[in-house]
């Protein structure tokens, strides 16, 4: 087992050894992008489908755990986005029908949207995008199983998966970085009190008064 964790983790880990020029790296991008958001007050929203939409299903949490307004635009209760909000979408093919039709609609109120994909040269949402999120990985786009396949191997990660893990793992670091920039790590807030309360401020208090 430990033996197939650690060939999954590399492969991954091995998408962010891949260059992206001409688009700028990932992590540096959505940092300064998360960043400017919360200097503004502004708003973040978030969409993808599938397996990619629970990536960033996951990564609205954490972003609501740093002290933001975000929201996935699949919720009931997401407000409406307006000219100084923010769109993250991935279409890590390059393109879905409801992602186009979701970063058209952002594009159309003059919020900036921020594409993820792994096809930003042929794929149909680029052309609203303010800015693309280049992530160098392997999608249903190019599934043809790689090195496996060419030695008659099954391949470890099937279809979107290279591509999917890599989004958790780059939110995860974008999470860290971030939280140095906003002042909410551990080293400058002296814990993580403030974060756990956003995560369960309800339920702490229900215990505190039962």
């Amino acid at each position: 087992m430990s033996k197939l964790s650690s060939q999954i983790c590399n492969q991954i880990s091995s998408v962010f050894s891949n260059p992206t020029d001409p688009y700028p790296p990932p992590l540096d991008l959505l940092v300064t992008e998360l960043a400017g958001v919360s200097r503004r007050s502004a708003r973040v929203f978030l969409h993808g489908v599938g397996r990619e939409g629970i990536m960033l299903k996951a990564f609205t949490m954490r972003l609501f755990h740093l002290g933001l307004s975000s929201h996935l635009v699949s919720d009931m209760t997401t407000p409406p986005i307006s000219s100084s909000d923010l769109l993250i979408a991935s279409a890590g093919p390059g393109g879905f029908s409801t992602v186009d039709a979701i970063c058209s609609v952002a594009k159309s109120t003059g919020a900036k949207v921020l594409l993820l994909t792994a096809q930003p040269e042929t794929g149909s949402c680029v052309k609203h995008a303010s800015a693309v999120c280049y992530v160098p990985a392997q999608t249903m786009a190019n599934d043809d199983g790689g090195d496996a396949a060419a030695k008659g191997e099954r391949p470890l990660l099937p279809m979107g998966s290279v591509y999917e893990g890599a989004l958790f793992v780059l939110f995860e670091m974008v999470v860290y970085k971030l939280g140095e920039v906003l002042g909410e790590s551990p080293e400058s807030s002296g814990s993580y009190d403030h974060v756990l309360f956003r995560n369960y401020g309800l339920e702490m208090l229900a215990v505190s008064f039962s």
